[in-house]
């Protein structure tokens, strides 16, 4: 599976070092932008392009911007993704295996190389639990508009 990737400047450095990450464990991905630093982007952009493809795709994606949230904000508007703001371990883990979330956003400004590829790794290789309550639950944020 391909997973998606994208930044704004604010989060650019770490995508860059992110990539080297994602070859290292063997993941594919596809870097959707910005391809440059670009000191005067928008991270609209970027959420849009990854979350469309992340939905079309039935795939992954992992955003980066300053802070996330407006990353995760954006992403969200498109029907189908569960996007996260993650800061650890757990909140990676239980993102996944209680909300079946399919696109990440790190913090550029606030999350360490060191700490971004445990919260990589958690997310991408942990299994969403399937158990009937957070399946009802999907159900019912699938149906809100």
């Amino acid at each position: 599976m391909t997973i998606y990737i994208g930044s704004d400047h604010a989060g650019f450095k770490l995508k860059e070092a992110m990539k080297h990450y994602l070859k290292e464990i063997g993941v594919q991905y596809q870097d959707l932008g910005d391809s440059r630093y670009n000191k005067n982007d928008d991270y609209p952009i970027y959420a849009e392009k990854v979350a469309k493809a992340a939905a079309k795709n039935k795939s992954f994606g992992i955003l980066f911007c300053g802070t996330a949230q407006g990353m995760c904000i954006a992403a969200n508007k498109i029907k189908g993704i569960r996007a996260v703001v993650v800061h650890d371990l757990d909140d990676a883990r239980i993102t996944r295996t209680h909300n079946d979330a399919n696109i990440l956003c790190l913090s550029g400004e606030k999350t360490s190389k060191e700490l971004s590829k445990k919260i990589i790794k958690t997310f991408l290789f942990t299994m969403f639990s399937g158990e009937e309550r957070h399946k009802r639950r999907l159900k019912q944020i699938s149906r809100l508009e």
